[in-house]
């Protein structure tokens, strides 16, 4: 596994065998730091089902950290909405995910740089 920013911890000795790709990708998504992304990656792909093509233009998942959703978005009204859908919202995104992951929505406004 690599040793870089956020592997500091890491033990596992460093190997020049040859590993195939597809265990070193399996063994990257068992890492709590690309699984926590992971969940996030599939709901930004299908926000527009989530939470509609108009909201979905003004909104995007942030971060999903133990169990809570970050929705960024563009600018108060928009905040407003989604604070109202936010019920809906947790449970469009723990039906796209599968499972109950999203305990919470919270709503920040963050307009895009």
């Amino acid at each position: 596994m690599p040793h870089s920013k956020g592997f500091s911890s890491r033990r596992d000795e460093r190997s020049s065998k040859e590993t195939p790709i597809g265990d070193v990708v399996a063994g990257l998504l068992r890492e709590p730091l690309f699984a926590r992304g992971m969940a996030v990656g599939r709901l930004g792909a299908s926000w527009e089902q989530i939470v509609g093509p108009k909201l979905a233009a003004e909104t995007a998942p942030d971060s999903l950290d133990d169990g809570v959703l970050v929705v960024r978005v563009s600018s108060g009204p928009f905040g407003a909405q989604a604070r109202f859908l936010a019920d809906e919202i947790r449970t469009q995104a723990n039906a796209e995910l599968g499972e109950e992951l999203v305990k919470q929505v919270r709503i920040v406004v963050r307009p895009d740089p």
